[in-house]
């Protein structure tokens, strides 16, 4: 295998993929990243057939994804975080000579720059890149993800408490930073079509994802923790201006009705009282009606 054409299709393709993103706003969709050309050769950056993408031209793989669940539980391969914070990429199958499974093997040994597809809804994913391969566990029959070059530089055995304890909450951060807050952003959009559920803005750069139950309160990154917002009114439900019923009603704090300050505060907030919010077309990605209550009742005993 060339060294250097291996390279130079890597950081054409992500460069390519960065240049997608900037006309998709972050999400793809196969046909989106399936118009990639190098020296007059099309190669489609994902696979939708496989979970794993090597091209023909290469012997080490370019990209694999996660597909889409409702719940993580549907999904056909467990792709889950070790206890080292770490994230993990099943094999395909438990073969560990399969081809896919050599693709990356070799992307491994080599330390290439991979791409991974995270699945937001059917056919919807968001470009996790570059991510490395660190380390391969085969009894668990998965592969160590390492999402960026501090992860990649400082993985290795280790019985330093300490050190294991940093990398740990170096893992936290990074996963949460790169993996956990875009994906559920994007899913969370996904779900509401890149509306403001509120309001029916259409802007992506202008819309949110608003944890119904605060992650400091061990709300989970999922579809039905989240409600696509506009920054003003995700502004107002974080501060407890608003709220939003189990019934899905938005409800306005009472000294906010009453107040008198400009079009803004007219038109923004206070003729959105107990008007309904716009769900989700699929019911299994509307908002939890339990976290709803949870949240609701903060919102009176704030008020």
């Amino acid at each position: 295998m060339d060294e250097e054409f291996d390279e130079r299709l890597r950081s054409s393709a992500l460069a390519h993929l960065r240049a997608v993103q900037l006309r998709t706003g972050g999400p793809v969709r196969h046909e989106d990243v399936a118009g990639f050309v190098l020296d007059g050769e099309r190669i489609p950056l994902m696979d939708i057939q496989r979970g794993i993408r090597k091209p023909r031209m290469l012997d080490a793989a370019l990209s694999f994804r996660t597909v889409f669940a409702s719940s993580p539980d549907q999904r056909p391969y467990a792709d889950e975080r070790g206890v080292d914070g770490y994230q993990r990429y099943k094999w395909r199958g438990r073969n560990a000579s399969h081809p896919e499974n050599v693709a990356l093997r070799k992307a491994m040994e080599r330390q290439l720059p991979l791409i991974w597809f995270q699945g937001l809804a059917p056919g919807l994913y968001l470009p996790v890149f570059p991510v490395w391969l660190v380390a391969e566990e085969p009894e668990q029959h998965q592969f160590v993800v390492a999402l960026d070059p501090e992860q990649l530089h400082t993985w290795g055995d280790t019985h330093d408490a300490v050190v294991i304890e940093l990398r740990r909450a170096y893992a936290d951060r990074i996963v949460k930073e790169r993996l956990q807050q875009p994906v559920f952003r994007a899913q969370v959009l996904a779900a509401y079509e890149n509306r403001c559920a509120f309001c029916r803005l259409r802007h992506r750069e202008l819309l949110d994802a608003a944890h119904i139950r605060n992650d400091s309160l061990g709300g989970e990154p999922v579809v039905t923790n989240g409600i696509a917002m506009c920054k003003i009114h995700h502004a107002a439900f974080d501060t407890m201006l608003m709220a939003v019923r189990p019934d899905y009603a938005i409800e306005v704090r009472p000294d906010v009705l009453v107040e008198e300050d400009g079009p803004t505060l007219t038109y923004a907030l206070q003729r959105l009282h107990l008007e309904r919010i716009e769900l989700p077309r699929q019911r299994a990605a509307r908002p939890n009606r339990e976290l709803l209550e949870e949240r609701y009742e903060r919102f009176r005993m704030a008020g």
